[in-house]
């Protein structure tokens, strides 16, 4: 008998998922065309203060006070908390600001105090040496700031760019934000069996290839990451054990007034084994410090409601 319900359980949830995923979907839809016709920075504060009342009463709550706790040790349980609500505040921000991908990054060189993006002079260098170098690059990001906009960066600044994403798992909802991205984010390559494939033939290419690399990745290699052992997604080092070129972080961190500031790392080198080969372990770790010393500036802004230690 109780296999008999769990049986028919199974069924019920079976047959019921689509319509869910429908609706859920659905729902995307509305609320990213809807978001379209106000104003972004009203919409911005609005996402940002239902976030915060919303996301304690969350199960990721947990996950994000139990992260935070065991990274910094030091910090107060109050110190815990006021870096969560800024993590939920955040969160609801991008959220909206999806929305206006399309219009969202304003730069004017001539007049930055006046632009919405703003971009420190060594930034500019690096933008210029990797468009003028004549070599493809790796290009790495993190669910830090706005993690949506290190895309629009590259093509604001002529980079010829290859992004791997993650599509959801709703297709109509992946549709809808397949166009928003599209409108300046340069060639979108979903993740898959094949991304590797045509992540390196986009090197090969010449272009730019960037992903990011801040999540728990089961099959990956093993890094330390606030002194706690992790995986991380290998990709990035095995790309470059095919073709090598220069590595480079990209960072869109939020500033007080809805203004961002973009910022390029210098360029971060590979480690090697005593062969000279690039050790994937050791070239994952030394990007995965880069990333620790970010989320260590600026822990507010980091997407700490995942599990990245299991």
């Amino acid at each position: 008998m109780q296999r008999l319900l769990l049986r028919t359980k199974a069924r019920v949830r079976d047959a019921i998922k689509p319509i869910g995923e429908a609706a859920v979907g659905g729902l995307t839809i509305g609320m990213l065309r809807t978001t379209r016709y106000f104003d972004p920075i009203k919409t911005a504060n609005l996402f940002g203060r239902v976030a915060r009342l919303i996301g304690p009463m969350m199960r990721e709550q947990r996950i994000g006070r139990a992260n935070l706790t065991a990274a910094f040790p030091e910090k107060s349980p109050e110190e815990i908390e006021t870096i969560l609500t800024g993590v939920w505040d955040n969160l609801g921000r991008v959220g909206a600001e999806f929305a206006h991908l399309d219009h969202i990054w304003e730069h004017d060189p001539a007049h930055p105090e006046d632009s919405r993006i703003e971009i420190q002079q060594r930034t500019h260098e690096l933008f210029a040496q990797l468009r003028l170098d004549g070599k493809p690059a790796l290009i790495f990001a993190t669910h830090l700031g706005n993690w949506e906009l290190p895309a629009l960066a590259a093509v604001a600044h002529g980079l010829d760019a290859a992004i791997l994403y993650r599509r959801p798992n709703i297709a109509s909802a992946d549709r809808v934000i397949q166009e928003i991205r599209a409108v300046k984010m340069g060639t979108l390559i979903p993740a898959g069996r094949d991304a590797p494939i045509k992540l390196a033939e986009a090197l090969r290419n010449g272009q730019h290839v960037a992903m990011l690399v801040d999540q728990y990745f089961a099959n990956g290699v093993e890094v330390t990451f606030f002194g706690r052992k992790t995986r991380a997604n290998p990709t990035l080092a095995r790309l470059l054990r095919q073709i090598e070129c220069p590595i480079h972080g990209v960072r869109i961190i939020r500033l007080p007034g809805h203004r961002f500031r973009a910022e390029l790392s210098e360029e971060v080198k590979p480690v090697r084994d005593a062969s000279g080969q690039i050790d994937i372990q050791g070239t994952m770790q030394a990007i995965t410090s880069v990333v620790e010393g970010w989320v260590r500036e600026y822990p507010d802004q980091w997407l700490w409601l995942h599990r990245r230690w299991r």
